[in-house]
């Protein structure tokens, strides 16, 4: 993230739908007070978004924003440095988003060029790209297999987004950052088979309001291992929503959970079991990027 517009998020409250101003969240705080650990690659400073491993347990993938090389840091819940990738055929413009999910008989990794402070951007980019093998030990500097990159459009013009994730369909969701409300939009799993460029279909309001001053823009977004479950993430929350019908919408009851605190820069956001939540952060003020492990109450 680089910077908000400030004007939008003034008017933001009054242009979101009346459901997500009516929902009255239950918030909760994390069950231990966990204690974020700086990232050990002094290069890792932006990190934007992360995703878990399922094929590497232990391994956490992320990124750096714009501004940097189009690579990809392999570190874990230590915040230890396992190695670098560049990515083969990918460049960096505003790499916002990373998930994580199987492509034929691979895992591989999808990578969201999503941002865009200004909104100005005629399309983004989706990477797609095979999840690297890491030796068991050691640190490893390699470049990945080349990635392919899928062209979007929204169908109403441009948008900022920060977020992203795969459905068990291969279905890429894709949410806006904030103002003038929090959209979700999908990319098919068909769209790699036809390559090139894609049109997004909006599929709705997600039901949070945004909110500059309790710092609630979107940075990241996470499906859980139920295929059901998910969590938002803003600068100071977690909240968790149910996908049904393509659709995001509260859980019963609507909860969240208070990570204020934690991170000043708090950005990336994934599952690492049913129940534990792996945050990542950006260098901010005087702290390193870092990593943090918490659990919510139910």
């Amino acid at each position: 993230m680089r910077r908000a517009a400030p004007a939008a998020l003034l008017i933001a409250s009054t242009l979101v739908s009346p459901l997500a101003a009516q929902i009255r969240w239950r918030y909760s705080q994390p069950i231990s007070t966990p204690h974020a650990v700086a990232f050990a690659n002094r290069d890792l400073t932006e990190s934007s978004g992360v995703a878990a491993s399922h094929a590497q347990p232990g391994i956490l993938w992320t990124i750096n924003d714009s501004g940097n090389d189009p690579v990809l840091f392999a570190t874990d819940t230590l915040g230890r440095d396992r190695g670098t990738f560049r990515v083969r055929g990918a460049r960096n413009e505003d790499w916002e988003a990373i998930g994580i999910a199987p492509c034929g008989t691979r895992s591989c990794l999808f990578i969201g060029d999503i941002g865009d402070n200004d909104a100005r951007r005629r399309d983004i980019v989706i990477y797609r790209v095979a999840e690297p093998t890491l030796p068991r030990i050691g640190t490893v500097r390699s470049a990945t297999a080349r990635a392919v990159g899928l062209r979007v459009r929204y169908p109403d013009g441009p948008h900022d987004a920060e977020s992203l994730f795969i459905t068990r369909n291969g279905d890429v969701l894709l949410l806006t950052k904030g103002p003038p409300g929090i959209r979700l939009y999908r990319v098919p799993a068909s769209a790699w088979r036809r390559g090139g460029s894609v049109m997004a279909e909006s599929v709705g309001t997600v039901p949070i309001v945004p909110e500059l001053a309790s710092l609630r823009l979107v940075t990241d977004a996470a499906l859980a291992p139920d295929g059901v479950h998910v969590a938002v993430r803003t600068y100071r929350e977690i909240f968790f929503l149910r996908l049904a019908n393509g659709r995001l919408i509260p859980d019963d009851p609507p909860r969240a959970c208070d990570t204020f605190g934690i991170q000043l820069q708090g950005e990336g956001l994934d599952w690492l079991d049913s129940h534990a939540i792996v945050l990542t952060s950006e260098k901010a003020f005087l702290q390193a990027g870092s990593v943090a492990v918490v659990r919510c109450s139910d």
